[in-house]
């Protein structure tokens, strides 16, 4: 379909129909709803690219991928049918699967799932009545960081565990086994999925704990205040690797889509001067990555940097905004903080 694609816009400058790949993947082996959507993920894609070329982004055309990346397949609304221990599957026959847990409510759709490590997962979606809890905790704000990983207002702090290092010596050694075995050969091959084992526990054991996080914030408080950050930008600039290790959008996804079973309320505030405004009086103390305390010359509060942060995204979440002052020089902060450590 890819290449169909591909020749056709080279020759006559259009994209072949929804309706012309359609007609090519029929009896190609796969169940036909199952064969339509490839032909959905494949347009979607192609007009994808051509929305973020008429917007002047800098992305690529779909390329062809080797039968290795499978991701999933999709059944979107029939051929399948489950039963207590196995899963029948158009045209793959009966399955047998291990069902960790009962299918409450009606099945919509079934993904069949595979990972990198070789194992399948059947991923289903239900339609199920949406219980709504009543939930009178307090508010907080929370500022998420890398020293730790999240600083709550009310004083709380949640440690960041740094996942990656506590894996990163046996993850390194598996690399260098892989990269010392021949292409092609079955040794590549066993050590390229050991290592994909070792990535995939490394990822189990990072959701888990933001699953745990994310639950018990929802369920402790009645409104939770976070600072809309760009993760994606954030991590091609600086700290990229730590940033993605402490799960920063992971963990604001999963506060976000629990809020609403647990009755909590989610506010996204504008991140700029979280950290630099004082919390107290508005005014805008200057400081780099180093200064972990913050210090205002006008009012005297002396506080945690993460703290004071955390604060102000509260106050800006429930519309308590104090006036900013109009940002002093470093030498009218050196003045103030002199006369200020004269006066106590």
């Amino acid at each position: 379909m890819l290449e169909t694609t591909k020749n056709r816009y080279k020759a006559e400058g259009v994209f072949p129909s929804k309706k012309e790949l359609r007609e090519m993947v029929k009896q190609q082996g796969l169940y036909s709803q199952v064969a339509q959507e490839l032909v959905d993920r494949l347009l979607d894609a192609v007009w994808r690219f051509v929305k973020l070329k008429k917007q002047g982004v800098k992305c690529g055309f779909p390329r062809f991928k080797s039968f290795d990346r499978l991701k999933s397949l999709n059944y979107p609304q029939s051929g399948f049918k489950l039963e207590a221990k196995s899963l029948k599957v158009t045209p793959f026959g009966v399955v047998k699967i291990k069902l960790h847990r009962p299918i409450e409510g009606k099945i919509k759709t079934l993904t069949l799932k595979r990972e990198s490590s070789g194992k399948w997962f059947a991923v289903f979606v239900v339609e199920v009545k949406l219980q709504v809890q009543v939930n009178c905790g307090l508010s907080i704000g929370i500022d998420l960081g890398l020293s730790k990983l999240a600083v709550c207002s009310d004083g709380s702090i949640i440690k960041n565990p740094r996942h990656f290092k506590k894996h990163e010596e046996k993850i390194a050694l598996l690399c260098r086994r892989l990269s010392c075995k021949k292409k092609g050969s079955k040794n590549r091959v066993k050590a390229k999925l050991k290592l994909a084992v070792a990535y995939e526990r490394l990822g189990n054991v990072r959701s888990d704990f933001l699953h745990k996080t994310s639950h018990r914030l929802v369920h402790s408080y009645g409104l939770i205040a976070l600072e809309k950050l760009n993760v994606k930008g954030m991590v091609e600039h600086k700290f990229g690797k730590h940033i993605n290790d402490a799960g920063w959008g992971k963990l604001a996804n999963m506060i976000s889509y629990k809020a609403e079973s647990a009755g909590c309320k989610i506010i996204f505030v504008d991140p700029k001067n979280t950290s630099k405004q004082c919390s107290k009086c508005g005014l805008i103390v200057p400081k780099t990555l180093a200064d972990r305390e913050h210090r205002c010359p006008l009012c005297g509060l002396v506080l945690d940097r993460d703290l004071n942060a955390s604060v102000n995204i509260l106050n800006r979440a429930l519309g308590q905004r104090v006036d900013t002052l109009v940002e002093l020089t470093q030498e009218e902060l050196m003045l103030k903080q002199e006369a200020h450590t004269l006066q106590g």
